[in-house]
């Protein structure tokens, strides 16, 4: 997963012509390590579909604080610098969970491009 460790390339990433989850994690935070095992494999299967990256959200502390990033980790799908969806709890996310969100963010964002 590409890790973002400017503002300007979160907004390059988050400005992408293309489908972009962006997830906000810390380095001290358990739930975003839990998911770091299954990340890359989901990567794979989302492979042409979807661009992941990665923010610590401790590196850029005003990006997250513009897009309201409480709880971690985060997922926000953008499309040209817009927020399409994101998936925020405050419980562990599981494979299954992310996935879901993902194919809803496939779904927001083919829905909002037919528009």
């Amino acid at each position: 997963m590409n890790k973002l460790t400017t503002e300007a390339a979160f907004r390059e990433a988050a400005g992408a012509d293309a489908l972009t989850i962006v997830v906000f994690k810390t380095t001290w935070c358990a739930d975003c390590h839990f998911i770091d095992p299954f990340m890359p494999d989901l990567e794979k299967q989302y492979e042409g579909k979807v661009i992941f990256a990665e923010v610590d959200r401790d590196d850029l502390e005003d990006v997250c604080s513009e897009l309201n990033i409480l709880g971690i980790p985060s997922f926000i799908a953008f499309r040209g610098g817009n927020e399409i969806i994101r998936f925020v709890s405050k419980l562990r996310k599981t494979r299954d969970e992310i996935e879901q969100f993902v194919d809803r963010a496939i779904q927001v964002d083919d829905t909002i491009r037919q528009g």
